[in-house]
């Protein structure tokens, strides 16, 4: 019992230790691209000094780490793999009867305790560091407004409005949007009240609104009933429980948000009527990167296990390479259909890892009998 603890242990230690190291290096090599990608942008803004430049690119560092960890699953297993073989160290364990699933053990639950140290506690940092990049982004290297500025400036949403019935909604667009310091105006607005079975009960139509703290404020609001005159211009308030800075995450990229925050905040935009399924396959993705780390490391060690003297040792760490890189073109083709729609968003974020494990484990099989 004490010989697969301790070949366990030693196994672990050299895979941990190859995996920190492929992390690193391929953070940074993306991190450098990333930070000469900066400076060409910044050539041409004045207010962007190398200092600023250098403190976005850090800010971007966590997560893209978060986006490396797979890779480095796999090269670093990869590395580990093939030196346990060529030492002959692998042989000598599966002489003495240590089967394969046995010393993949230890590697495979260490690969699924970086995915979760990943999602579970790296993931809220660098959402917060994330988001702190891509505003200064937005304010000193982009010349357009941020994301409400991509949608023209208008705004569409849709909340709950239980003032003038039960299970009520109100859709809200707006023209002419701007946010600044932290406030919300907009021109040109409509609302439609609409209660339980989408019945128009009132529309509102202002010349302006302002989002004050748990409300909207018209100005110059007229209201106007089915089969009634129009009410007098007045001010109006209709309570809400959005904020600016929850709009302006609706438009911003689900990689800003902790995943903690992501359930509710997924629950906030579909009461509000904002498409959440980036939200929603992200949220999934994050749940599914244990699994995918896992797949990773059975897939290097099914490409990396044969003995160097049945030759083409080159060749099949080099297919083991290549079937990385399709598990991630397949991953973000699935992606893409997941956020058209085309398949359900749980699909499109779990079927790349278990495809990919089913495969590995298949591969694994056929080293270990052969």
């Amino acid at each position: 019992m004490n010989l697969p603890m301790t070949l366990s242990y030693y196994i672990s230690r050299q895979f941990v230790g190859a995996v920190v190291t492929m992390l690193l290096g391929l953070a940074g090599l993306v991190s450098m691209f990333d930070f000469i990608e900066l400076l060409r942008r910044s050539s041409s803004k004045p207010d962007a000094t190398f200092g600023l430049v250098s403190q976005i690119a850090a800010l971007k560092l966590p997560f893209i780490a978060m986006q490396i960890l797979p890779f480095a699953v796999l090269m670093g297993g990869i590395l580990c793999f093939w030196r346990l073989t060529r030492s002959s160290e692998l042989i000598v364990a599966r002489s003495a009867g240590v089967s394969a699933w046995e010393f993949l053990t230890a590697p495979t639950l260490c690969a699924i305790l970086f995915g979760l140290i990943a999602t579970a506690l790296v993931s809220p940092v660098s959402s917060v560091m994330l988001a702190r990049a891509e505003a200064l982004d937005n304010a000193f290297l982009r010349t357009g407004g941020g994301p409400l500025a991509l949608n023209g400036g208008q705004l569409w949403l849709r909340q709950s409005d239980r003032e003038l019935t039960s299970n009520g909604v109100a859709i809200i667009h707006a023209h002419g949007v701007v946010v600044q310091a932290q406030r919300l105006t907009a021109r040109q607005v409509s609302v439609f009240r609409l209660d339980s079975s989408d019945r128009l009960l009132s529309r509102i139509e202002a010349s302006e609104v302002v989002l004050a703290e748990g409300k909207w404020l018209f100005q110059s609001a007229q209201v106007i009933r089915p089969d009634q005159l129009p009410e007098a211009s007045r001010q109006l308030t209709l309570p809400t429980d959005l904020t600016v800075s929850r709009v302006q995450d609706s438009f911003a990229s689900p990689n800003t948000l902790s995943f903690w925050a992501l359930p509710d905040f997924i629950a906030l935009l579909d009461r509000s009527g904002f498409s959440s399924i980036r939200h929603r396959l992200h949220f999934q993705a994050l749940l599914a990167l244990p699994l995918l780390a896992a797949t990773m490391t059975l897939v290097s060690a099914g490409f990396s296990m044969r003995p160097a003297r049945r030759g083409g040792v080159a060749r099949m760490i080099g297919s083991g390479v290549g079937a990385g890189f399709a598990l991630f073109v397949v991953s973000k083709i699935a992606e893409e259909f997941g956020q058209s729609g085309a398949l359900p968003v749980a699909l499109a974020a779990w079927a790349p890892a278990v495809s990919g494990l089913m495969l590995a484990l298949a591969l694994i099989l056929h080293t270990e009998d052969g």
